[in-house]
């Protein structure tokens, strides 16, 4: 997962800037203000193939961990393990060139 993050990082690191920046200028309203730089950072992360092959190899356990935090927004503590066994999954991603 960590090599996905930096192959992401690495990838998209314009968008990634940008971001950061818009959300360290506008403390109070970095949500609203930012939202448009963190759908293209997500955007174009989302279009890396690490990313894409965790999307695809990692699918159960993602869809189990977004359904607990619907079902526990108030406790997403619950949800330690649906994370773990998503990280755990995504951990042994390789991308086969």
């Amino acid at each position: 997962m960590e090599a996905a993050l930096e192959v992401a990082a690495r990838h998209c690191r314009s968008e990634m800037e940008q971001y950061g920046r818009c959300v360290a200028a506008s403390p109070a309203t970095w949500q609203r203000d930012c939202e448009q730089l963190k759908l293209r950072m997500a955007r174009c992360a989302a279009s890396h193939p690490i990313v894409q092959k965790i999307r695809h190899d990692c699918a159960e356990p993602f869809t189990a961990f977004e359904q607990c935090l619907k079902q526990n927004q108030a406790s997403v503590t619950n949800c330690t393990e649906h994370v773990n066994q998503f990280l755990l999954c995504a951990e042994q991603v390789k991308l086969t060139t």
